[in-house]
């Protein structure tokens, strides 16, 4: 089972659209039972980032963790998106 964070600045409102429509996306893959989704606010996972496969962020990011992150934007734009789910499929090394 692949873990994936979602982060955001506060932990709650912009990561949990980011995780309903990455779950939306899971499940239209067939995916769901592959991957387990954590969320939480960046400040306290800063130091944890290893402990996960992927993880997505709504928020700004520091430049030391940049390289492990996926910008969710797109996923509260709409403009982007389905790059952003190829990134994460490709990140995870899902089937």
């Amino acid at each position: 089972m692949k873990k994936l964070l979602v982060i955001c600045g506060a932990g709650h409102a912009t990561s949990t659209i980011a995780v309903s429509k990455i779950n939306k996306w899971l499940a239209e893959e067939n995916l769901t039972d592959q991957v387990k989704i954590y969320q939480s606010k960046i400040a306290d996972e800063l130091n944890k980032m290893d402990d996960y496969d992927a993880v997505v962020s709504t928020t700004i990011v520091p430049d030391s963790v940049k390289a492990k992150v996926i910008n969710g934007l797109p996923l509260l734009t709409g403009v982007g998106a389905d790059q952003l789910f190829g990134s994460l499929k490709d990140r995870l090394e899902l089937n």
